[in-house]
């Protein structure tokens, strides 16, 4: 699909920075306490001529990610910018490694980031990608150019960092508000009851610089500053800590200090965008802190992350209705940003989308600040009203929905539906699971780390009832996206043969687990009669996934109720389309009363639905002449408002197919002539109303009020990044004669207060179908 990016105009128009923090904030520390660390790597920066003239280097702009913006160049005492002309993947990488960054990821033309100020200091710029310095590759000249600001060019940065990166601090006293740039950072604790915590909410603040961990005075150290560290691991917010027992413990050891202070404004969702403060000075190579002590900070979990209490308060807490929630994305603190208004969930435009509003987002939900801001529905498209259009938030808000903000959102549509990525804590999950035994990382058989008679030791999972869904947690807890297969046997992926003994069994997850273990499970009276090895469980991951949805406003419209003969549905009672009363109906004069709808599939994912079965396992069906390759793949129900079924449910099998598609998206997918069954991400699957079995049989129904559902993929047969929008409701009143439809919605798209409403309705005040 052709998704059109626009890119935020951020007045705060954050500054270079630094990346490479995803290890520090994902993994845990892989040095255990009381082992040595490998000896500091040394950066050797390459040598500069003596005729290349000394330049700073800073990223800027309306960023989305950290480790991207336009690049400024400070020579001659000022900042400029640089001409897209010529500008290639090899100046993009001189750049990338003089800020620290291991290489360049792409670069960008015609000012991504936002137009610059001031001079534009190179032109033509030609570069081999081995120069020191993006002032030793080959220009027009200092200030020779003939571009418009409309040309600053742009990079994006790996997120790895430079072993070892040592500074330049050779300029530092010429430029004013120089960006931070270190190798690493951490939060290091210090006193034991923290030592013992997963994940480390307080301890030293440390920088790793020219390949060491050092502290940082807290002389100037202010709860800004602790706020951005915070949010960078994770954490919503910070709080006050015991200072006199830090004082103790500094006292009576040596520390190594950074030679500068840290200086924040408390809304930057990363260090790099925060300014060096003073430099310190000390004897030799050592900078001295005097009166002062190493920086601590202390930080506020999320209510997902916190320890957990023995007092029991939290089960009985009842979370409030949140006004925003993540959707579509597969790890935990991403997704699509959905905002409720009036009862109703409705998604946000990316035009300003930007860190700071993401931020914002990020911790009210109770993560950290945002990693990233995505922009043009990389995380899936949403449904119904786009609420918010310009988001322009300070950073310091409580919600997002206090932020200003355009209602209007004309020219917007779900193409350009705002996401995030956001950090969360350290838990070390990941390392509780492995893949054993797949032809790549992505899959195997299951292998779990469990206590067993004292020891730990990696075991399989049983894989009786094993499906999608704990296979889901499985890829969520390993980071590696949502699941594509869950499997039952495993025997062709040859695991650990000192792991094939079931050591976790009756595993059953709702699928919104973090872990594995916080499923329901058997615990330590693990029962499974076939065993592990062979029929170990396993799974298969993927980055993406699709996501089914019915298209509600087309079932209100079609439904209608038909008298058909039942001489004309031998077909379908040979199928189980019809009640089971309908075997003792007369062939000749009997008719069954059908509720006849039209049912339009979306896939609003990112990948195409296949089904689950290979073509070997597809059935040919006679009453539509042509092979279905799900044999469950929806439920026809009408319930009563208590919510018993009322006419038999109807378990319809379909053929998937592309019967059209968005304007810039090609069909791939045909039932004719045994063709490859699906539907591609931004086409839809259409049955209509006339066809055999699209309906619900209630010739033996009474009149009254009923919900009318349909659940699509109802099995989890088919992983998709998004289970809870697979469900329709509509309420419905039958006089016996005729039937309406009103009030038909996708599960999930209202609040629960208006849900819950809407299941205890009773009675309809006029003959006509509302428009919701």
């Amino acid at each position: 699909m052709g998704r059109s990016r626009v890119f935020p105009s951020n007045p705060c128009a954050l500054l270079l920075l630094l990346a490479g923090l995803s290890c520090a904030q994902y993994e845990p520390w892989p040095y255990l306490p009381g082992y040595p660390e490998p000896p500091p790597q040394v950066f050797q920066p390459p040598q500069r001529a003596p005729n290349v003239p000394k330049i700073q280097l800073r990223l800027a702009g309306q960023k989305r990610k950290h480790n991207e913006g336009r690049v400024e160049v400070f020579y001659s005492g000022e900042w400029g910018t640089v001409c897209d002309d010529d500008f290639s993947i090899h100046a993009a990488n001189v750049v990338c490694r003089e800020l620290g960054y291991v290489e360049a990821v792409s670069w960008l033309p015609s000012s991504k980031y936002g137009k610059g100020e001031g001079k534009i200091w190179l032109d033509n710029v030609h570069c081999t990608g081995k120069e020191s310095s993006l002032a030793a590759c080959g220009s027009n000249g200092w200030g020779v150019s003939d571009c418009k600001h409309t040309e600053d060019v742009g990079v994006v940065c790996s997120e790895k960092r430079i072993p070892g990166f040592k500074f330049d601090n050779s300029l530092i006293n010429q430029i004013e508000n120089m960006n931070i740039q270190v190798e690493d950072i951490r939060i290091r604790a210090i006193l034991a009851t923290y030592r013992k915590r997963v994940p480390v909410t307080e301890g030293y603040v440390e920088v790793k610089d020219e390949g060491t961990w050092k502290q940082i005075c807290d002389r100037h150290w202010t709860m800004k500053n602790s706020r951005v560290v915070c949010g960078m691991f994770g954490f919503p917010s910070e709080r006050k800590y015991n200072t006199n027992v830090y004082k103790m413990f500094a006292s009576r050891r040596k520390q190594h200090y950074w030679a500068y202070s840290m200086e924040c404004s408390g809304n930057e969702a990363h260090i790099s965008s925060c300014k060096l403060g003073n430099h310190l000075t000390g004897p030799g190579k050592n900078s001295s802190c005097d009166n002062g002590m190493p920086a601590v900070v202390s930080c506020v979990p999320g209510r997902a992350f916190a320890p957990s209490s023995h007092s029991g308060f939290r089960k009985a807490f009842r979370q409030e209705q949140p006004l925003v929630r993540l959707k579509g994305g597969a790890n935990t603190g991403e997704g699509r940003v959905e905002v409720l208004k009036n009862g109703e969930w409705g998604t946000v435009c990316d035009d300003n989308w930007n860190l700071v509003s993401a931020s914002v987002v990020c911790r009210e939900l109770g993560f950290g600040s945002a990693k990233e801001a995505i922009t043009g529905a990389r995380l899936g498209q949403g449904m119904g009203p786009i609420h918010l259009n310009e988001i322009d938030c300070t950073g310091f808000e409580k919600s997002v929905t206090d932020c200003k903000f355009n209602t209007e959102s004309q020219g917007c549509n779900h193409e350009e539906d705002a996401a995030v990525r956001c950090n969360v804590p350290a838990m070390g999950f990941q390392n509780q699971l492995r893949l054993s035994g797949g032809r790549n990382p992505y899959e195997g058989r299951v292998e779990v780390l469990a206590e067993r008679n004292g020891t730990l030791r990696w075991g399989t999972v049983c894989s009786h009832n094993w499906g999608t869904v704990e296979a889901m947690v499985v890829c969520r807890q390993l980071g590696l996206g949502f699941a594509s297969h869950a499997f039952q046997e495993t025997w062709y992926w040859h695991g650990d043969v000192s792991a094939d003994d079931v050591v976790m069994s009756g595993v059953k997850c709702s699928g919104t687990e973090m872990s594995l273990s916080h499923c329901r499970h058997d615990g330590a009276h693990v029962s499974c009669p076939r065993g592990g090895g062979r029929f170990g469980a396993g799974v298969s991951c993927s980055e993406t996934a699709p996501d089914l949805v019915l298209n509600a406003e087309l079932v209100e419209q079609t439904a209608y109720l038909e008298d058909r003969p039942m001489f004309l549905l031998q077909c379908a009672l040979e199928e189980n389309c019809l009640a089971s009363s309908a075997h003792n109906t007369s062939l000749t004069s009997g008719y069954r009363r059908l509720l006849r709808f039209s049912s339009q599939i979306h896939n609003n994912g990112q990948s195409d639905f296949r089904p689950k079965n290979g073509r070997h396992a597809w059935v040919w069906h006679d009453c539509h002449r042509h092979y279905h390759s799900m044999e469950v793949f929806t439920h026809y129900d009408l319930l009563n408002l208590n919510g018993t079924k009322v006419a038999e449910g109807h378990k319809a099998s379909f053929c998937l197919e592309d019967t059209e598609c968005e304007a810039d998206v090609q069909k791939q997918y045909e039932c004719a002539n045994f063709g490859e069954q699906g539907i591609t991400v931004g086409c839809w699957d259409v049955y209509r109303h006339d066809i055999d079995c699209q309906w619900i049989d209630i010739t033996d129904v009474p009149p009254g009020d009923y919900l009318f559902q349909v659940v699509i993929n109802p099995n989890y047969e088919v992983a998709e990044s998004d289970y809870s929008n697979n469900v329709m409701k509509c309420r419905s009143r039958y006089d016996g004669q005729r039937i309406w439809m009103y009030n038909c919605h996708i599960g999930g798209s209202f609040s629960e207060e208006t849900e819950q409403k809407f299941d205890h309705l009773r009675g309809l005040t006029n003959n006509v179908v509302s428009a919701r």
